[in-house]
């Protein structure tokens, strides 16, 4: 009895604690969340008009993620998408903090000098990880630390700041390179290597690897979105800020590239070993040491950045809805984080090719989701939510369906999914011969998404929901009006005589 009493004792001091005021409790249908309300902020991350798409629910209705899925696939089946994106989550934190470790070997290199650069490597080859590197990666976790402390809410100058070195970095790379290689290089001007059917289908399958690389922060908008004081208050960094400045980034990388091959008679596509390279071929040189000491503190706040922003505090969100009782979205973001090392990044970077192949076609599992948010938000939904239903783990819940599961979005999300997993085990697998399937696996955001918007609206018209049109406020559960099929036929019919 005594030991029960303990494990008891210890289980009431882990629990997250909350307001006392409080109209919630930390069950897996609050998740913790308080009753939807605006906050003032203005962060942005985004991958075009999909961002805007995806973070509506969160701008208009001041809802995260992990609310704004229940919808779509279900009380209970929205765990599926949210566990897609936490082990995305995990894996990326690893990798960032790796690149980040990187970033600070680049600083200290500059400070310490030859003695740095060429420390004693005393680990195994087996290890696939330098001493140095992985003193540097130890530390750049030191340094995320104290910023993983800071509620999203407050985010806001640190990020300019670290926006501000990112950009004089990225500027300051481009003017050196070009200067010192009299011009762009020789890159620019190689003719392609294919040409008609094959050239076209490899310029799609760019465009779409460069939206797929942002598919995992574009679903996930809405936990970002929600902090927005105004409705439309992210629009402008969504759709036309962000993307400019992501597709001058991809520019300056490939006018960098071009010019230090010249210089180098290698390229190089990482920024990290570029300045490495540089650092090793003139360790001693005052000049070189102190550009890629300010170069490197670029680097390393971009790298905090992302593992903030993308990693982090939006994976820790999306954990506080699994087991929210113990589980906050600091918490959850120190979870992430050990689970990122636990992960060993560097095995993954330096040696699993295959592994960070699967890792970059995760778009074909993504794709699909977002396609199914889009359509039952905007298609069967029209926009509309009843707030209340969002929160009542129940039948009473017009988002129960099933069991807590909405078969029309899994159903949905297979279908976009199934035709192209056989293009992407060839790829994984590095077949080369040429096949329909391959072709198909290139387009995969643009085709998953649009073969589940449309089979998801399409399973919505064939077999329509209670509660599909209209939208209530948020209410207290001891109301206990929301499950009232009166009620429900009202706000449809209030709904549907407002369409028409």
């Amino acid at each position: 009895m005594g030991q029960q009493r303990s494990s008891r004792s210890w289980a009431k001091r882990l629990e997250c604690t909350v307001d006392a005021d409080a109209d919630y409790e930390n069950t897996y249908v609050y998740g913790g969340h308080k009753k939807p309300e605006k906050r003032s902020a203005d962060l942005e991350t985004s991958a075009g008009i999909l961002a805007v798409l995806c973070g509506w629910l969160g701008s208009h209705h001041n809802i995260g993620f992990t609310v704004a899925s229940r919808s779509a696939w279900g009380l209970r089946g929205a765990f599926w998408p949210i566990l897609n994106r936490v082990m995305t989550g995990c894996v990326w934190m690893g990798v960032q903090m790796y690149w980040g470790g990187l970033a600070v070997r680049l600083v200290l290199n500059a400070i310490i000098g030859p003695k740095f650069v060429f420390m004693k490597n005393t680990l195994p080859t087996s290890a696939n990880i330098e001493t140095a590197n992985l003193i540097c990666f130890f530390i750049f976790i030191l340094a995320l630390l104290p910023l993983m402390m800071v509620p999203p809410e407050h985010l806001q100058l640190p990020f300019r700041i670290a926006f501000v070195m990112i950009t004089s970095t990225l500027v300051g790379m481009l003017i050196w390179s070009l200067i010192a290689a009299h011009g762009a290089g020789d890159l620019l001007a190689t003719s392609a290597t294919q040409h008609g059917t094959r050239l076209s289908w490899n310029m799609l399958y760019g465009m779409q690897s460069f939206i797929g690389g942002w598919l995992g922060g574009v679903l996930g908008q809405s936990d970002w979105t929600r902090y927005s004081q105004h409705k439309n208050g992210a629009l402008l960094g969504q759709s036309f800020a962000a993307p400019l400045t992501v597709c001058l980034t991809a520019i300056f990388g490939i006018l960098i590239s071009s010019a230090t091959s010249s210089l180098y008679g290698q390229v190089f596509w990482n920024p990290f070993l570029l300045l490495l390279f540089i650092q090793s071929d003139s360790p001693s040189d005052p000049a070189t040491r102190a550009g890629t000491f300010f170069a490197g503190l670029g680097l390393l706040a971009s790298q905090i950045s992302l593992c903030i922003v993308l990693n982090s505090v939006s994976s820790g969100m999306d954990l506080t809805t699994l087991a929210p009782q113990y589980i906050n979205i600091r918490r959850g973001a120190f979870i992430i984080l050990v689970i990122g090392i636990a992960i060993v990044p560097w095995n993954l970077v330096n040696t699993a090719s295959t592994f960070l192949t699967v890792l970059q076609g995760w778009s074909i599992f993504l794709a699909p989701m977002i396609g199914v948010l889009l359509a039952d938000y905007f298609a069967v939904r029209r926009r509309t939510l009843h707030l209340a239903d969002l929160y009542i783990g129940n039948t009473t819940s017009v988002y129960w369906y099933t069991a807590g599961f909405n078969f029309r979005a899994f159903v949905a999300w297979a279908m976009g999914l199934w035709p192209l997993l056989p293009g992407f085990v060839r790829t994984v697998r590095g077949i080369e011969e040429y096949s329909g399937w391959t072709d198909l696996v290139r387009l995969n955001v643009f085709f998953g998404l649009a073969v589940a918007f449309v089979v998801h609206w399409g399973l919505n018209l064939a077999f329509p929901t209670r509660g599909a049109r209209g939208d209530s406020p948020f209410l207290k559960l001891d109301i206990g009006l929301l499950g009232d099929d009166q009620q429900l036929k009202d706000r449809e019919q209030k709904a549907l005589a407002k369409d028409a």
